[in-house]
């Protein structure tokens, strides 16, 4: 199993401690002048600079610097990411020409560059030199730049609300989810067994349920973003969108029990940890089979496979993805819930359901796909910043790498299913998750517990 690169709270109470240490000397040089000039301390400033280099202090600053580190990580990296993951997964899949050209169709460059000797006019006519990523950028610009408005006739202190709830309950789920052994924020470190050997591990043994409730907030958000607006296109789609995800959030927890019921946990870090011993089925009173060479991933379980993809659909239908996205549908309610919404408003509502499709994508992954788990093929050995005098290896390739490759598959697959199917009506949304994904979640259960009392699987 590969090691983890990222060690937030050591690197942010360093950082903490080195940005105090600075606003100490200033202290320090006080201090110093009134050696000079009285041969004695200056009044007060020993206390303050205990206080201000001090752990208590040091620790809250830290605790600031990691929560920043880790929203900025979601929020601003891989919200851009997806965004051009997506583009160039439909352009290509639709065959959108205009989304394939880069950089090298560019007019500033086509009349600045001109001819370039033994290469000739590469930029005459459109070309795909060039990633397209600035696109995204050039988005969150364009939408900083735009007026917000609020209308006339709605519930203002409701309309203004409801963004804010809604990005509020979507980074709670950062919060909550790990990206590594060292790469989290909710947690602890204790002392367990881990492989038949003590170690000192992070643990969170409401990180699950954490999430699920933070999941659950949306609706509320959205319901309210619906109502306040005062417009009948944003009202049916906030009651849309709230009977949708309420509607699927059933199936969604019904599943998670199935699960629990078979790992015995609601601790990512315990379930990830389950999933890197060699993969094991049992066979009741005829003992066990094991194959060494392949790690015990719960979707490699017949048992979970139900609840593996009454999982999967209502993680798609909480991200209000295609095919379950009829609340914004532009083609009967003109973006539905979001209609009201301009400028950098509409930028939050819009862009955090990306961000929640990556929260449910890394949740598939940590309960499904063995997490942060992967091989590591070699180690460095670097300084290590935070503890002076020791060295930091540097397992390559780290378990950062390989949950978010994992979490970017999932996204992609996402985006395939989105882009491939048509959008389904709201009567059949709710009927496929009331008809056929609570009772398949139900039998899921059912399963999980007969094959942890029978010894099966």
């Amino acid at each position: 199993m590969s090691g983890h690169l990222v060690d937030l709270w050591g690197w942010s109470h360093a950082l903490a401690s080195f940005i105090l240490w600075l606003l100490s000397l200033p202290l320090e040089l006080v201090n110093w002048i009134s050696f000079q000039a009285t041969g004695g301390p200056a009044p007060g400033v020993p206390g303050l600079i205990d206080f201000v280099t001090g752990e208590g202090l040091t620790a809250f600053v830290a605790v600031i610097i990691a929560v920043n580190i880790l929203l900025l990580w979601a929020t601003a990296f891989h919200l851009l990411i997806i965004m051009w993951i997506e583009r160039k997964m439909y352009s290509r899949l639709q065959d959108r020409r205009g989304i394939m050209i880069g950089l090298g169709s560019a007019e500033i460059l086509r009349n600045t560059l001109g001819r370039i000797p033994l290469i000739g006019r590469p930029f005459r006519r459109p070309s795909h030199l060039g990633t397209g990523f600035l696109q995204t950028v050039a988005d969150g610009v364009k939408l900083f730049q735009k007026e917000v408005i609020t209308p006339a006739t709605a519930d203002k202190w409701m309309f203004h609300a409801a963004p804010v709830m809604i990005a509020a309950s979507t980074l709670m789920l950062f919060v909550a989810i790990p990206w590594s052994d060292g790469f989290w924020l909710m947690g602890a470190y204790e002392s367990r067994v881990v492989n038949g050997a003590p170690a000192v591990v992070p643990v969170n043994p409401w990180g699950i349920l954490v999430v699920l409730a933070a999941f659950s907030i949306a609706p509320l958000g959205i319901l309210i973003a619906g109502w306040a607006s005062n417009n009948k296109y944003t009202l049916l789609g906030g009651m849309r969108a709230a009977a949708q995800l309420m509607s699927y959030e059933i199936p969604m927890l019904l599943s998670i029990i199935a699960l629990v019921i078979y790992a015995g946990t609601l601790d990512p870090f315990e379930l990830v940890r389950n999933q890197t011993a060699p993969l094991t089925y049992g066979l009741g009173p005829y003992g066990s089979l094991t194959v060494p060479w392949v790690q015990n991933w719960y979707i490699l379980n017949p048992i979970l496979w139900i609840a593996f993809l009454v999982f999967f659909i209502t993680v798609i239908a909480e991200a209000e993805r295609i095919p379950f996205d009829i609340p914004e549908a532009e083609a009967e309610l003109v973006e539905g819930w979001t209609t009201e919404y301009s400028g950098m408003r509409f930028g939050i509502v819009f862009g955090f359901k990306w961000l929640r499709a990556i929260a449910g994508a890394a949740l598939i992954v940590i309960l499904f796909f063995g997490g942060w788990s992967g091989p590591v093929f070699m180690t460095l050995d670097a300084p290590n910043l935070a503890a002076s005098g020791s060295t930091y290896s540097i397992p390559i390739l780290f378990q950062e790498f390989w949950f978010t490759v994992k979490v970017y598959l999932i996204f992609i697959v996402f985006v395939w299913i989105g882009w491939s199917v048509p959008r389904v009506r709201i009567d059949q949304i709710l009927n496929i998750g009331w008809k056929s994904l609570v009772p398949l979640s139900v039998l899921s259960i059912l399963l999980a517990a007969l094959a942890r009392g029978t010894g099966w699987f």
